[in-house]
């Protein structure tokens, strides 16, 4: 979120932001909200941790209810720094230290914007030629298709006695 917020931003109003962090998106619990102010025009964000959270957020948008012109959901405790990929065992405090640490990181590093990287440059100059473009749009966005309910159910292979996933339609 936070990322995608500096270069939105500078990419809206073209003036640079006198503050980078956007602290009241960050923390692990509940729904964190802000509002940017771009040219006069305040657009509202949110980020949800936890999809009972997530789902909160998505029936005020089902409902036409939702005042947030971006969204982030974050599965994980915490996000990443919570999730499967990190050491175990965790604990809350320990998702806090790391999410700490980041942001110390972050603080500290030279290049801290998303549109200012020379390796995104490049790559928008010499294949994707512009943001936001046809081509651009076409590698990196996605759509959506409603599918069918997918049931999850395990059963017993005989002969290995080892269980297997079998997706019902």
């Amino acid at each position: 979120m936070e990322a995608a917020l500096r270069t939105a931003y500078e990419v809206v109003t073209g003036k640079p932001l006198a503050d980078i962090n956007f602290t009241a998106v960050r923390g692990m619990n509940g729904i964190k909200e802000a509002a940017v102010d771009m040219n006069g025009t305040t657009v509202k964000v949110a980020v949800a941790h936890t999809l009972k959270n997530a789902r909160k957020l998505f029936e005020q948008v089902e409902r036409g209810e939702s005042p947030y012109a971006f969204i982030e959901v974050m599965t994980c405790p915490g996000g990443c720094l919570g999730g499967g990929g990190q050491p175990i065992p965790t604990t809350w405090d320990i998702r806090k230290r790391r999410a700490e640490s980041i942001y110390q990181e972050d603080a500290h590093k030279p290049l801290r914007k998303s549109h200012e990287n020379p390796q995104i440059a490049v790559l928008y100059q010499e294949f994707l030629k512009e943001p936001l473009g046809e081509l651009s749009h076409h590698l990196l966005h996605t759509s959506y298709e409603k599918r069918g309910l997918f049931v999850w159910r395990k059963k017993e292979v005989p002969k290995k006695n080892v269980p297997v996933a079998e997706v019902i339609h």
